[in-house]
């Protein structure tokens, strides 16, 4: 009970609450099963037949924002780089750390090492994809990219409730970067539906609330957690299975129980 409450967007001090399990409890339980589910995501996740990956990043902070974490000695902005199959919906790599050229690399890397053949990928504009791509793939992969427009807006006077809105997009371009990429799936869509999906289910991650991660660690072990529980337990409502399944990496469906139990819990 306590983790499917953690995989499905609860606070701790709410879990506490629910379940009478005291917070402390809860949070080794959760970084104990967060570590074992990536390593089940390290394992399941090779020799996969994809053909359609989307990547995107999605921000986060652990202990301060940025403005702050220096003054308080923390983590500050942390970033949990993706990667979602089109098609099946599965996210076989995700990687936690900085928004720079090192962890592009490290993400580019892994998400090469486990896939069988020759994929499309598609991602935003952000200018460290390029070389980490090129670093990881080669001339072994089919690139492109969606570059967006934004419009420009003074949020000086603006009302809080459009300060935390996204600044409207005015025009989106699809670039081609390397290879012969088909230009009509040069997309981003699913893997934006994604982050909202991750925002959702991982309390940590949620925006305007005090629910943070003091440690990089707790972190990480939040997002594999709410990633295994995504590719093996919840049933996608398209789909109408797991994505596990949709990519024959499983055969069945996994309850809580499953996941929890393949942790060594």
């Amino acid at each position: 009970m306590v983790i499917s409450a953690l995989c499905e967007g609860n606070s701790i001090r709410s879990i506490e609450r629910m379940t009478g399990v005291h917070r402390d409890t809860v949070m080794r339980l959760g970084i104990r099963v967060g570590e074992g589910c990536r390593q089940i995501m390290d394992t399941k996740m090779r020799g996969l037949s994809c053909k359609q990956i989307e990547v995107d990043e999605i921000w986060g902070f652990i202990g301060a924002k940025r403005k702050n974490a220096d003054r308080v000695g923390a983590y500050g902005d942390v970033w949990t780089f993706i990667a979602l199959d089109a098609d099946t919906k599965l996210i076989p790599s995700f990687v936690v750390g900085k928004r720079d050229l090192y962890h592009t690399r490290a993400f580019m890397q892994d998400l090469a090492g486990r896939l069988l053949h020759r994929v499309q990928i598609s991602s935003d504009s952000l200018r460290s994809y390029v070389e980490a791509a090129d670093c990881a793939f080669g001339a072994e992969v089919d690139y492109g990219q969606v570059v967006k427009t934004y419009s420009f807006v003074t949020l000086g006077t603006a009302a809080a409730s459009v300060r935390y809105s996204p600044a409207e997009v005015v025009k989106a371009e699809k670039t081609i970067i390397s290879g012969k990429p088909d230009v009509n799936r040069i997309c981003t869509s699913h893997i934006e539906s994604q982050n909202l999906t991750l925002r959702m289910h991982c309390r940590r991650l949620t925006r305007l609330t005090n629910a943070f991660s003091r440690k990089f660690e707790n972190f990480q072990a939040a997002v594999a957690l709410n990633f295994a529980y995504y590719n093996f337990c919840k049933t996608h409502s398209t789909l109408r299975m797991t994505p596990a399944m949709a990519a024959g990496v499983e055969n069945s469906h996994w309850t809580v129980a499953e996941l929890i139990e393949r942790c060594g819990e």
